[in-house]
């Protein structure tokens, strides 16, 4: 790869990573967690529309990408971003990390059984078997990643609730690929998750109030450097290289999430962390390949399509 894909790949995964961390820095401010959720969702809209607004070409239109873009903003923002915000009050965030990277299984399961032609193989259930145990093993550990405190078990079961609705929005984003631009879908998603939003902080939190200047530094930060930023790198890596290159930015989030979190948060590699972090993401990359090389080849293309060890 030439060094202007390793860059995307490597900015991508930094900005998704650092998002975890900007988020847990805007709730160590007192800012509630539907306000941050329904803040990033606007600015990270306007960021978005921004960007399309310099293309200078008509937005798409029309009742079907309205009826998707709706289905993508609760399923692939609105719900997601509210479990994955509350788990960061109760562990770390390379804890809540290490489950978030675990969507490319979500979706290899739930396109099994939705999505005609899409069947797990044996070494992808071997795959996903090993997650399985790395997932049982960071919460038997009890550890959360926290210096004090911490509900691993609760963090964890909020976070896998995200996983199930972005693989869910992504079984909807697969039956209807080819009928949306990425980047427009992206922006829609943002501002029908943030009216939604916008209602839910309304109804629990009301108005944001007394947020501090560091505060809307991480919230700033969050919405152009956590979401809208990395999202259209990667939307142009899909465009440009192949999908098991730029799935290198999902493998790299979560090893940012932790190290960043250890270095800017105080926050603790723990035993059971590590070593269920390893299953987790040894099992999700196999599982990932596993996926690929059984695509290329139902598409005929037997040498590209050749195992690949994980990593």
């Amino acid at each position: 790869m030439g060094r202007r894909t390793w860059a995307g790949i490597i900015a991508a995964a930094i900005g998704f990573g650092t998002g975890g961390i900007a988020t847990s820095a805007a709730l160590a401010e007192g800012i509630d967690p539907f306000a941050v959720v329904t803040i990033r969702a606007w600015l990270g809209a306007s960021i978005i529309y921004a960007a399309l607004a310099i293309r200078r070409r008509p937005l798409t239109r029309g009742k079907r990408f309205y009826r998707l873009g709706f289905a993508m903003g609760i399923s692939q923002l609105a719900l997601p971003f509210v479990v994955f915000t509350i788990a960061y009050l109760h562990a770390s965030v390379g804890f809540v990390g290490l489950f978030a990277s675990l969507i490319p299984l979500g979706t290899a399961v739930l396109a099994h059984r939705f999505v005609p032609g899409e069947r797990l193989t044996p070494m992808t259930v071997a795959g996903l078997m090993v997650a399985i145990v790395g997932v049982a093993v960071v919460v038997a550990s009890g550890d959360s990643g926290l210096t004090q405190g911490g509900r691993p078990l609760l963090a964890a079961g909020l976070a896998v609730l995200g996983v199930l609705a972005i693989s869910g929005g992504s079984i909807i984003a697969k039956r209807e690929a080819g009928s949306y631009s990425l980047v427009e879908m992206a922006a829609i998603q943002h501002l029908i998750g943030g009216l939604i939003l916008t209602g839910l902080m309304l109804a629990v939190e009301g108005l944001p109030a007394n947020i501090s200047f560091r505060g809307w530094m991480f919230l700033s930060y969050l919405a152009v450097f956590g979401s809208a930023v990395p999202f259209i790198i990667f939307f142009w890596l899909l465009e440009t290289v192949s999908v098991s290159k730029a799935s290198l930015v999902g493998y790299l989030v979560p090893i940012v999430g932790l190290v960043g979190g250890i270095a800017l948060l105080d926050e603790e590699l723990q035993a059971g962390i590590v070593l269920g972090g390893l299953l987790i993401l040894g099992g999700v990359v196999w599982t990932d390949r596993s996926q690929q090389a059984a695509d290329l080849r139902q598409a005929g293309d037997p040498d590209r399509a050749a195992p690949q060890t994980p990593g």
